[in-house]
């Protein structure tokens, strides 16, 4: 590769990078769905027609900004699990991970939820293909986790299978979190906070996932 080209390419991935930070910069403001491409473009410093040369519309904008989410995510998840030794532990650790991207990250959270409401048509979607690849990779370090638990004997077996604990873990997680973020008003009325909601669940699914059943 000749050094122009290499320089191009650059430019070209700093732009595109320029262009995902725009975007989560315009939501975080209006809303990922109320986000427009005119927005963008005006956040970016760039012309709308420049724009639509880097993301044909609007779903293809979101597809990207939650491949980039799914990539740190599962970074994240990564690290969590390398830091714990059994397999209930680096679970734990993933589940925790996850609660704190959605805090850090909650543009980036909602895209994500978003997304799953709205998918696209897979076989005409290279960028929706590129967001499976990141999806699949976070539910295979979880699964790992998983795996290890059931070897090293802190996961029951009878618990299910690695992948069908992977979904139901990840649908219990994103579920609690929705809800402490959208519901607050209703935990408040009854005494409960978003973070009780959230040990709650993670007491309740370590007990499920435990062998004994005891709390953690």
């Amino acid at each position: 590769m000749s050094y122009l080209t290499e320089r191009r390419l650059e430019e070209k991935e700093r732009r595109r990078i320029e262009i995902l930070d725009a975007a989560e910069a315009v939501a975080s403001i209006v809303g990922i769905e109320a986000m427009t491409m005119d927005q963008v473009a005006k956040k970016a410093r760039l012309s709308r027609a420049l724009l639509y040369v880097y993301f044909g519309d609007k779903s293809d904008l979101l597809t990207a900004v939650c491949t980039r989410a799914l990539e740190v995510l599962e970074a994240r998840f990564s690290a969590a699990a390398a830091s714990r030794e059994l397999g209930i532990d680096k679970v734990e650790a993933c589940g925790r991970s996850y609660v704190a991207f959605a805090a850090e990250f909650p543009v980036r959270f909602e895209a994500l939820a978003l997304f799953e409401a709205h998918l696209p048509n897979i076989d005409q979607d290279p960028g929706y293909m590129a967001c499976l690849t990141a999806s699949d990779a976070v539910q295979r370090t979880l699964v790992a986790a998983i795996e290890v638990g059931q070897r090293d004997g802190s996961i029951r077996a009878e618990a299910g299978a690695p992948g069908l604990i992977g979904f139901t873990l990840w649908g219990l997680m994103h579920g609690l979190i929705q809800i402490g973020s959208h519901k607050s008003g209703h935990l408040e009325r009854d005494g409960i906070s978003p973070q009780d909601l959230i040990e709650n669940g993670f007491r309740l699914a370590l007990q499920g996932l435990s062998p004994t059943g005891a709390s953690r």
